[in-house]
This record gives structure tokens, sequence and C-alpha cells, in this order.
């Protein structure tokens, strides 16, 4: 038997007899047999380099027996035999070449039998090099013999119940084959097919979030001056518009600035009264120059004192056209009125009729609620995956099946020292109503859109050993075994980036079942032959 994976460039013959030993150890005990040519000088120089197996009688640093990585990767191993597959005659005696000589005496074809033909140990020579069967470091040659499992009618390398350990070597898309017992068996089991479906799946940030009024809408609306509620206009939930009145306060102090804007109105029509007479004097040159400065100083002061009383009524809630009804000696309520600053709904009311109003104090909140905020908390190791304009589906326990679409406004400069997150703004639409402040959502900032994504149900996929796997059927009681690579994740169904075509029948259901049988070798039920 010919161990490629120890091939040395310059084959010594210490190392030779190494190998003959090896392979002399892999042989049944009832055909080895003794002869004065096994145990002949060579045997002592192959051991004279280092240390020796005492079990196969080889250098260990040889001994592929027992040290599995120095085996050729490529070639599956027989566990039972301890040798190659593709040389246990006892497993596939189909595969002994009977055109090549047979050398009984240390159970190896003749031409590679070097104990018997020492001249195959010429230099630059291997023996059975070139023969079918056999190539340099262990690949396989074309022509030769194709290893099948018997067990299972299925290629020996591609046998996933003996030899599950092959799935840690394949990649998306390779296969491994699962034979059930009977053509029945898939139907008793449960097993269900379907072909992979095609949708539209984002990938993404998943995160919480909670809605909060649009802090650039919300108004907390306050008396300017300190009063008695004398009436209330709105309630919560009036929607109300732009200068609507919402309560009327008594207030003293707006009686006094009526006052004073009166007064101060008086005294400047007199200051202007002044200021013409002395103008009139100056041209006459009956009054001197600095007369008429001093009513034009005079007049300048009384103007800015009613500009300062007009400030202060408007301050206080006057509009344009009350100011002007109070000039022109038009009755005017003396009461403070509290009025909307924008359009929006009452969300929170604290003035009570008969109530102390006082400065500063809010009476009303007022919130514009045609655009809601989502604050999204976005998990520290996501951050360089945001950006600033991004989408963001938002799904909220209450409105089953349906998707709000907002965009990212807003990412912090930090993150918060305790949960390692960023809270983010997201600006949603709320026209409709349908969003209510303090709910609590659900939210996806989408990264990437795959318009045509391959996607099968969650219960399709199974994990072993770390690896993501789904199986597909090949016939009625065979099953391929299949790597995948999966992406994003929505609505119980999930993205297959690679290993699956959209025409596979993959397991839908019963894929547990499938598992089981692929791993039933882990139970001691495996290959037996």
């Amino acid at each position: 038997m010919k161990k490629a994976s120890m091939r040395r460039d310059g084959m010594s013959p210490a190392w030779a007899v190494a190998a003959l030993v090896l392979l002399l150890a892999c042989s049944p005990a009832d055909e080895r047999t003794t002869s004065p040519r096994e145990s002949a000088e060579p045997a002592g120089e192959a051991t004279a380099n280092g240390a020796t197996c005492a079990e196969h009688g080889a250098p260990r640093e040889l001994c592929f027996i027992c040290d599995a990585s120095l085996r050729d990767p490529g070639r599956l191993w027989c566990q039972e035999h301890n040798r190659y597959e593709d040389r246990c005659w006892e497993c596939h005696p189909e595969l002994r070449d009977p055109s090549r000589l047979w050398c009984d005496e240390h159970s190896l074809y003749e031409d590679e039998c070097f104990l018997c033909h020492p001249e195959l140990l010429k230099k630059g020579a291997e023996p059975g090099e070139g023969r079918t069967g056999a190539a340099p470091d262990g690949e396989a040659a074309p022509g030769a013999a194709v290893v099948m499992c018997k067990e299972h009618g299925v290629l020996e390398n591609e046998c996933g119940i003996c030899h599950p350990e092959l799935l840690a070597q394949k990649q998306p898309g390779e296969v491994l084959k699962v034979r059930l017992p009977s053509t029945e068996s898939a139907a008793k089991a449960g097993i269900v097919v379907a072909q992979p479906g095609e949708d539209r799946m984002l990938q993404g940030i998943e995160c919480f979030a909670e809605l909060s009024f649009n802090q650039n809408k919300v108004a907390e609306i306050a008396a300017m001056a300190d009063g008695v509620v004398k009436s209330i206009e709105v309630d919560l939930g009036s929607r109300v518009g732009t200068g609507d009145l919402l309560a009327r306060v008594a207030s003293a102090a707006m009686s006094e600035a009526q006052s004073a804007y009166l007064s101060a109105l008086a005294d400047d029509e007199l200051r202007q009264s002044t200021l013409e007479r002395e103008r009139q004097l100056r041209a006459q040159q009956i009054s001197t120059e600095k007369e008429l400065q001093e009513a034009n100083a005079a007049h300048k002061s009384s103007a800015a004192a009613v500009r300062q009383a007009k400030q202060r009524l408007m301050v206080l809630g006057f509009t344009e056209e009350q100011i002007e009804g109070l000039a022109s000696g038009q009755t005017t309520s003396g009461d403070l009125e509290i009025r909307a600053p924008f359009a929006g709904e009452i969300v929170g009311r604290a003035a009570v009729q008969g109530s102390l109003a006082e400065t500063g104090k809010p009476l009303f909140t007022l919130a514009d609620t045609a655009t809601l905020w989502a604050m999204v908390n976005i998990p520290e190791s996501q951050l360089p995956r945001a950006r600033v304009g991004q989408q963001v589906q938002l799904t909220v326990e209450s409105l089953p099946g349906q998707i709000i679409v907002g965009e990212l406004t807003w990412l912090p400069a930090q993150v918060d020292e305790r949960t390692r997150m960023a809270r983010g703004r997201v600006e949603v639409d709320n026209k409709d109503g349908r969003l209510k402040a303090q709910m609590f959502a659900h939210a996806l900032i989408v990264t990437s859109d795959a318009a045509h994504a391959v996607t099968v149900p969650r219960s399709a996929l199974q994990s072993v050993a770390g690896t993501t796997l789904v199986f597909v059927k090949s016939g009625e009681d065979l099953f391929d075994v299949r790597p995948v690579r999966v992406g994003a994740m929505r609505n119980g169904h999930v993205e297959i980036v690679a290993g699956l075509r959209p025409d596979d029948s993959v397991v839908v259901s019963g894929s547990f079942a499938l598992k089981s049988q692929f791993l039933i070798s882990r139970l001691g039920a495996g290959c037996v032959d």
C-alpha cells in the first residue's frame, strides 16, 4: 500500500524501509509473514535517525497512522483498518488492480515491493510511480478507481453518514449526501420540500426605538404676567390653528400696560405738537436754535416710550389690530388672552378656571403631531454602519403588519456610558395620527437593499458545529447536505447569500430528522463495513 502523503525528495533506503514497516503494520495479521529480508539491516538503519513508533516500527515523525496530521487531507481514511480508503481491500476489494502482480509476503504490489526488488530504490525513482491509482503527493491520477460507499450507494467522499467530519471542508454550495433507510422514510418523518422564495430583503441595523413629539414643534404656553384664569376655551385633544384663543386671564398687569401705552401715546402727541410750534418760531427767528433742539429731543423720547409700551402690550398677547383699536379709543378688554403660536393639538393642560396663573408657569402644552421623532438606541458596535439620511423602517405592536418609513436625521457625538448605546433621531410622518408619543417600536436602519434575494423559512436552517446548512432533495430517499451563507432575517424568512439556487427543492419542514440521520454515525450507527 503506497503512502503518497509521506513522499520526500531524494528518498533514502532508510525512509523507504520505514514506509514499508508502516504498510505492513496496516496489513491484516493473517496476510503478514516474517522473512529474512524483512528483518535485514535496513530496518535498523531506518531507526538510526530518531525515535521510533513502538507500535508500527517507523520513525515517529513519519508515522501517519498515529499522527493524523501527517495524512493526505485529500484522501479518506478507513478508521476500521487504519489505512487510506482507496487502499483498503477489506472494505473495497473491487479497487484492487488484478493486472498488477501482488506480493503476498509483504502485502504490496510487486512493482512497489522494493524489498523483493531493491532496484526500485534507484535514485529519483519511487515504487509504483506513474501507475494507475497513484499520483505524486497523494493526488488522484486520471483513471483512478472511484471509491463508493457500498452501504449508502454514494461516493465515499460524499457520504455524510459515514463521514460527517467532511462538512467542515465544504464551502457554500458544495454537498454531502444523506440517504434515508427507505423511500417512505421522508413521508413518515414529516419532511416537506419547497422551492426558495424570491423577495426583497433589507439588511441593516436592528434596534429598539421610542416615539416622542417633534421637539421643534412643541410649545409650553404660559401667561406672561400674573393673574387669575378667567375662562378656558380649549380642552385636551383640541385641534387649534395659529392665533386661536386658548384662555383668558384677568391680570392687573394688562390694565397697567394699556394705561401706560395710552399715557405714552398722549405724551407723544403733545411733544409732536410742541416740536411743530418750535419749528415755526425758529423759522420766524422768534425762538433760538437751542429751544428747537430741546423740543426735538423731547419728541424722540416720547416716541421711544410709545414703542416700549406697545411692545409690552404685544408681549402680553395684544395684536396689531387690538393696539390700533386701543389707540383709536375703542373699548378693549383688560383680560390677558392666551393664544396658540402655531397649529397643533393640545396635549397637556394645567389651567383650571379660577386658579392663579403665574408668570412663566405653563398652562397648556401644544404639539404639532404631523411629524414625530423616533429615538433609536444604536449599539456601539453598529455605529460605523449608521449614516444620517439612511432610511429607517419602524414597526409597532399596536399596528401589526404596518411599516412606518422615516429618515435618520441625527446621530449623537457620544454614547451612553452605562448602556454603550447611541441615541439617534428618526423623523417620521404622522399626518394620519396613527402613531402616539411614548410608543415603543422596533427599528431597522437600512444599510443595503437586495431587490431579488433568495429566501427560505427559518425552519429550513440547521446548524452543525458552527456551519449553517440546508437539506436539498435529490431523490426519493436521498438529500444533499448543503452549507449556505445567510444574510438578512425578516418576518420569519432568511436571505441565502450563497449556496442555494432558486430552483432547488429545499426541505422547509422536518429538517431536524435529516440532521439526526446525518449525525447518526456519532451514535455508533454509521459505516458498518
